[in-house]
């Protein structure tokens, strides 16, 4: 059985960091191209970086320079850095794994697998 788990959410103030880390379980995952995608209330989801098996990376254009996605094939695990923190950063983070690597990284109906998300909160 496949598991995400997400962690590292929090409310902070703007200009702050947080690092969200996804601990994944059941899958090969050094195999797997990793995501996080986000959803603020009111708001669909939407895509934030992705992270393919040979390392390559991609983001959406608002966090490109703020945000760092990285993975530890020998630990399991996916993380998100994120720096200087904004208020409309406020959102669920969800960790997502893609069996195929899809060229559709940005859509978040190619993701087979699932975490229960993370709420970040950032005051202004």
């Amino acid at each position: 059985q496949v598991q995400l788990v997400e962690s590292g959410g929090g409310l902070v103030q703007a200009g702050d960091s947080l690092r969200l880390s996804c601990a994944a379980s059941g899958l090969a995952f050094s195999s797997y191209a990793m995501a996080w995608f986000r959803q603020a209330p009111g708001k669909d989801r939407e895509f934030v970086a992705a992270i393919m098996p040979g390392g390559r990376k991609y983001y959406v254009d608002s966090v490109k320079g703020r945000f760092t996605i990285s993975r530890d094939n020998a630990k399991n695990a996916v993380y998100l850095q994120m720096d200087s923190l904004k208020p409309e950063d406020t959102a669920v983070y969800y960790c997502a794994a893609d069996s195929a690597g899809s060229s559709r990284y940005y859509k978040d109906t190619v993701y087979e697998h699932w975490g229960q998300g993370t709420q970040v909160t950032v005051s202004s």
